[in-house]
């Protein structure tokens, strides 16, 4: 069967919140891209994909063998995969690049597929309000309080992350609700950027919460949701983008 397919996953939080649960999470990953891997065309990760991540000069955290031996396939494969950073895996380095092959986007992109104009994003710090974890994001997304953080030895410096980490997503997760297209930050944004350029698909990870709903002016806004409660993923055929449930 030809690759016909391109599809998007985000927030799998693998680490979290224990090994034990990491490992089953990461098993129905796995089993979900072997699924996938004789029609897919293209691979987006928009971010989340680690509950922490952090790549010291000759060092990267353990674990997440067989994750990373699949998208390897992938790669090697000729099937692009693009990584979007996220709020929780934001100090990602070369090695995804070096290693896996990896196309690392930083900032919401533009692509075009199959006649189909697509906004993407990981999502955190996009629409209004959130001021507060904005002026964060740039504390932590700077090249001194990576440099700093290098210098802590990697016990004591994955005990830390891991341990904001957790409790940081935790706090986000509390009541996951629809809150409606005036409340819902990244559908605002969305319709502001639809007002200078209409795309037909917004697609984002971080609001963990599976939400497909038309905008304004007929396009669409995604949130693929995460794989903590929902194993859900988006999958555009050429023509229609669907949210899907994984369950292998």
């Amino acid at each position: 069967m030809s690759a016909t397919k391109i599809y998007f996953a985000s927030d799998f939080h693998l680490g979290a919140p224990n090994y034990e649960v990491s490992r089953e999470r990461e098993q129905r990953v796995v089993s979900w891209l072997n699924s996938i891997q004789k029609d897919a065309t293209e691979l987006f990760l928009m971010g989340d994909v680690f509950d922490f991540w952090f790549e010291y000069k000759h060092v990267i955290p353990k674990g997440y063998t067989r994750l990373f031996g699949k998208l390897a396939e992938f790669s090697d494969s000729g099937i692009p995969i693009h990584f979007f950073p996220g709020n929780h895996d934001m100090w990602v380095g070369d090695y995804f690049e070096k290693e896996l092959g990896f196309k690392i986007h930083r900032e919401p992109i533009v692509i075009e597929r199959g006649g189909k104009s697509f906004y993407l994003a990981h999502g955190d710090g996009l629409g209004p309000g959130d001021y507060n974890y904005k002026i964060l994001k740039k504390v932590f997304a700077s090249p001194i309080c990576k440099w700093l953080f290098s210098w802590l030895h990697p016990n004591i410096g994955m005990w830390i992350a891991n341990t904001w980490s957790l409790r940081s997503r935790a706090s986000q997760n509390e009541g996951e609700t629809y809150l409606g297209p005036e409340n819902e930050w990244l559908m605002v944004h969305s319709e502001d950027i639809s007002k200078q350029t209409p795309h037909d698909f917004f697609v984002y990870g971080h609001r963990h919460l599976p939400i497909f709903e038309k905008l304004s002016k007929g396009n669409v806004y995604v949130n693929l949701g995460e794989w903590i409660n929902f194993d859900t993923y988006g999958v555009f055929d050429g023509q229609n983008f669907e949210l899907k449930e994984y369950k292998g």
